[in-house]
């Protein structure tokens, strides 16, 4: 796969791991086939993304226009809100109720952390964040920059900010590098009193089983979940590609919340394995707020790439593109 595949893959399959998990939210781990059926806490239709995909494609509509704006996305998620969306985080429900315009969501979301600080480290900022790593690829200092700042919309405990940048970072090493491991290589991003909570945290994730990542509605949590699911599923030798498949599936297995966890988990898969080694029916069924399908999750993907000026754009570094495996040598 190009390197255009996994830019697109970035953005489509973390609506199609968001929606592959929405029909088990908060049920029980589920067991047997893993499909896209709908339902869940919307109910959603087969097929359609929930609130993860929706707040990332506002994300990336201003990301296409040219850049992060925190107030263009703070507008954008106030108008996905006022669309009375079925299937909300705490935290977002509490910070974008409480507002009128964009420019004032940061504020909002540092008074609630102040209020309540046990309640700003959930998983809305982190299940949003891959728009993020395609405006800065190649360029981890912005890049971690931008994910606190889009971040802190919402959710603005340190932890919800550090969980993005390791995240992006790992998207980043998986479109440029062929890499699933890169969410080490982030650890240099985060302030050094927090590095050893997380180096711990990405231990016992892959130590496994991924199953012990639930409940995961906390930051840490969430990322232990996805990171789990994507390092703990094999890798086939004949068909690598398929990884992501296995992986998605792996991820909403864990239970909880299994779109989110699935959506997180797709964000990565997606920058490894590309659009193209998505099940065609997936695709087909693929759909959610504003009216989008997953055709125009890669039309945004591509868009957000394309806006960077040209001396902004990092070379195409990724080599042949043979069998990897998740437990890739760190660098």
């Amino acid at each position: 796969m190009s390197q255009d595949d996994r830019i697109a893959g970035t953005l489509l399959v973390t609506g199609i791991g968001d929606a592959l998990g929405a029909g088990y939210e908060f049920s029980a781990a589920p067991s047997g086939d893993i499909d896209m059926i709908g339902g869940g806490l919307g109910p959603f239709a087969p097929g359609e993304w929930t609130d993860d995909t929706a707040m990332a494609v506002a994300i990336a509509e201003v990301a296409a226009s040219g850049g992060l704006d925190p107030v263009a996305i703070g507008e954008r998620f106030l108008d996905w809100y006022r669309s009375s969306p079925p299937d909300m985080g705490n935290a977002t429900r509490a910070v974008l109720g409480s507002v009128r315009r964009g420019h004032e969501l940061a504020a909002a979301a540092a008074r609630l952390f102040a209020r309540r600080p046990r309640g700003a480290a959930g998983n809305g900022a982190l299940m949003r964040t891959a728009p993020v790593a395609l405006v800065h690829l190649g360029d981890d200092g912005e890049m971690a920059a931008g994910a606190r700042v889009v971040a802190e919309l919402t959710h603005a405990d340190p932890l919800a900010g550090d969980s993005c940048v390791l995240w992006c970072i790992a998207i980043d090493r998986a479109i440029r590098e062929s890499r699933l491991d890169g969410v080490w290589d982030g650890l240099a991003l985060l302030p050094s009193d927090r590095r050893a909570r997380w180096e711990r945290a990405l231990t016992e994730a892959e130590a496994g089983p991924a199953s012990r990542f639930a409940p995961n509605g906390f930051t840490v949590t969430a990322l232990q979940a996805a990171h789990a699911a994507v390092q703990l599923t094999p890798v086939p030798v004949t068909r690598p590609e398929a990884h992501l498949v296995d992986a998605l599936v792996a991820a909403v297995r864990i239970g909880d919340d299994t779109d989110t966890v699935a959506a997180i988990a797709g964000g990565l898969l997606g920058a490894r394995w590309g659009a193209s080694a998505v099940p065609e029916r997936w695709r087909r069924l693929l759909h959610g707020w504003p009216g989008y399908d997953g055709e125009d999750l890669v039309r945004l993907a591509s868009a957000i790439v394309d806006d960077r000026p040209a001396g902004d754009r990092s070379p195409d570094r990724v080599g042949a593109d043979g069998p990897a495996t998740p437990r890739e040598e760190r660098r």
